[in-house]
């Protein structure tokens, strides 16, 4: 089921930061407490291959998501003590050192278990170990969430293991949804900050698309 539309799950969960101190966090609460928009991405696995590219590509666009005031945090079942490790592994040797955001340590998978977004194929009951055994490796895929100062999720996507975000593309919605708020028109197919946006009625359709489709 999507979140679209729907608050962010009400659950705690344990996160680091760059120095190393653990904490607890609730992305809805944090949402509205700071009256700041959040986006929130998952990741499979530290130490792997296309995370890190993806969590510095965060990186390098942090100050944007700043100034559109959003909070950027990641997210992935490892523990709290390999994230720090990893934060702490310079880049040439595929570590993430630099990466100044939070990541949140699901270890217990108790939020990516709400979300629906773990790498589990099948699951088969064992009557005589009285157990449930998976196939996959019950890890996130790249899910990426958009909430708002409310607490409400207005863009999810789910990427598949091999392929990499295009972070642009959220700093776009961001700007997208911002522009919503604050002037009550709708965001037509590829608009970007600066371009026109539209009337959600018929008028303004029939404005928009003799004006700007071909």
């Amino acid at each position: 089921m999507t979140l679209v539309g729907r608050k962010f799950p009400n659950i705690e969960v344990n996160a680091i930061d760059e120095l190393g101190d653990t904490f607890k966090i609730n992305i809805l609460e944090k949402a509205k407490a700071e009256n700041k928009k959040v986006l929130l991405f998952w990741y499979p696995k530290d130490f792997t291959f296309v995370c890190p590219t993806e969590l510095f590509a965060f990186q390098q666009n942090l100050s944007e998501f700043e100034k559109r005031n959003t909070i950027v945090i990641g997210a992935s079942c490892d523990t709290a003590e390999v994230h720090f490790a990893w934060l702490n592994t310079e880049k040439d040797n595929g570590g993430i050192e630099g990466v100044s955001y939070p990541i949140v340590s699901d270890s217990n998978r108790n939020l990516a278990t709400a979300l629906g977004i773990l790498d589990i194929m099948k699951e088969d009951y064992n009557e005589e170990t009285n157990s449930v055994v998976v196939e996959g490796d019950n890890v996130t895929y790249r899910a990426t969430y958009l909430i708002d100062e409310e607490g409400t999720v207005f863009h999810e996507s789910i990427n598949h293991m091999p392929l990499g975000r295009n972070v642009k593309e959220f700093l776009r919605l961001v700007d997208a949804y911002t522009h919503v708020q604050e002037k009550g028109e709708v965001c037509p197919a590829n608009w970007e900050e600066g371009k026109e946006a539209m009337n959600a009625d018929r008028a303004g359709v029939s404005d928009y698309l003799a004006n700007h489709v071909n």
